[in-house]
């Protein structure tokens, strides 16, 4: 059976049955409707599954409901009221996903969304739906919260609701450390990344956070104890449960990653780690040099990535430039990241002439040329993190390194160039540092270069 069939709108025809400008028939709905949610009142108490009959009937009212002129209809019979008796008695999961998810539906709509936030009850019912033990009604719980914080009239009163109920710091980590369902880790994900892009000081405390309240996902009324969770390790356990089935979702949390770093706590939280930052570290390394951006891709690859490999880079280059007597971090162990910087770097500049070749064609489409503009943006945001990186890395070479980059082809003429090039005249001070290792390890190819880049030339 489908998940979501589509409704029946033959009643409508009767004149004045049908619902707002739609084909659907108000008698038909209204008749489901009430049938649909009478079992959560049952006072014997607990359907855990709804028939067949049934099920096809909500789904179809489920479905009806992403239509405004339904959506209002629902509303004007106290829907979100009816669910929320749903919530408080059912015991059924699927009845309860499917409400959640009409109500997700209902939230599309501006004023439907402002009634449905500013009710506190219901708010607070929506947010211990955070702490289910069913998948399906936590994602619907997830879409819901996310279609609401995407909504700026009301994207404040769910910040402030949710900062001041500790337990969705904890049921949010839960899932995000032990769910392997990647639909509803992407899902929660958005909504993590969409609350520290609205609000600093939620994120902050969350950063602070890991005393172990007493709620969580539970199959009886009494919440389910639950260890103490800190942030970033929630966040990698996600990362690498993502990374492979959905880059939509890698993209989100190596952004929640990057949004961290942009505070010094965040900083702090991953660096100082009982590891030291080094998990951290190997897994956005990993990605880097072994998955994204790879020799075997074309360049236009960087054109795709660019959003993912500029948070990855923002991370590492903030562990970097505060963990430089950390084992993992030693130039030794690196020299492949330096060479992937530069190959970034390097597609760039292809990407750059496409965009200019792109831009002579399409001169008369405001369209394209406003698209254009928003790639070059990008793309000038990864260039200058990466840029930062590697000269990071560049004033950290010893001769030793160079020898040992040069050997495996993490270094070689044409790779230096490009550096160079990228890099001056802004990071003059870290190209000469490394030119003068370079003379050391190799003074043919340095000569090479300060040849190409008078400017470095050394004066006799």
């Amino acid at each position: 059976m489908d998940r979501n069939p589509s409704p029946p709108s033959s009643e409508a025809e009767e004149e004045g049955d049908a619902v707002g400008s739609t084909v659907y028939s108000k008698h038909w709905l209204f008749s489901r409707w009430s049938g649909c949610v009478a079992p959560s009142g049952n006072p014997e108490g607990i359907q855990t599954e709804l028939d067949e009959e049934m099920e096809n009937d909500i789904c179809k009212v489920w479905d009806m409901s992403m239509d405004e002129d339904v959506a209002l209809f629902l509303q004007e019979f106290n829907a979100p009221d009816i669910f929320m008796g749903v919530f408080a008695k059912s015991k059924c999961p699927r009845l309860t996903e499917i409400c959640v998810g009409i109500l997700g539906n209902m939230a599309c709509f501006q004023d439907i969304c402002m009634s449905i936030s500013k009710d506190e009850n219901l708010g607070q019912v929506l947010l211990q739906r955070l702490c289910d033990s069913d998948s399906p009604t936590l994602l619907e719980t997830s879409r819901l919260l996310l279609t609401c914080l995407s909504q700026p009239e009301v994207a404040n009163i769910w910040v402030e609701r949710i900062r001041d109920s500790p337990s969705v710091y904890d049921c949010v980590c839960f899932i995000m450390s032990s769910s392997t369902n990647v639909e509803l880790l992407v899902k929660v994900g958005e909504v993590v990344d969409k609350l520290f892009d609205l609000d600093e000081e939620l994120m902050l405390n969350w950063i602070k956070s890991g005393t172990c309240q007493s709620v969580g996902p539970s199959t009886d009324d009494s919440p389910e104890e639950l260890p103490d969770f800190k942030i970033v390790p929630c966040i990698l356990e996600a990362a690498k449960q993502v990374r492979s089935d959905s880059p939509e979702g890698l993209d989100v949390y190596m952004h929640i990653l990057q949004l961290l770093t942009t505070v010094d706590e965040g900083i702090q939280a991953i660096v100082q780690a009982p590891d030291g930052g080094k998990e951290t570290w190997t897994l956005l390394y990993d990605l880097i040099c072994h998955e994204l951006c790879q020799p075997d891709d074309p360049p236009i690859i960087v054109q795709e990535q660019k959003t993912v490999l500029a948070s990855i880079l923002s991370v590492l280059s903030a562990i970097f430039a505060s963990q430089t007597e950390r084992e993992y971090i030693k130039m030794r162990k690196n020299m492949p990241l330096i060479g992937s910087l530069i190959r970034i770097l390097q597609y760039m500049e292809g990407c750059g002439k496409r965009s200019v070749d792109n831009s002579k064609e399409s001169e008369q489409e405001e369209t394209g040329k406003a698209e254009l503009k928003e790639e070059d943006f990008h793309l000038k945001i990864l260039k200058d993190i990466c840029c930062e990186l590697l000269s990071n890395m560049f004033q950290e070479l010893t001769k030793e390194n160079t020898l040992e980059g040069l050997k495996q082809g993490h270094l070689n003429e044409r790779m230096c160039s490009c550096a160079f090039q990228n890099l001056l005249p802004l990071y003059f001070t870290s190209v000469e540092s490394f030119l003068e290792v370079l003379r050391e390890a190799d003074g043919t190819l340095a000569e090479s270069l300060e040849k190409r880049f008078p400017s470095l030339k050394v004066p006799t």
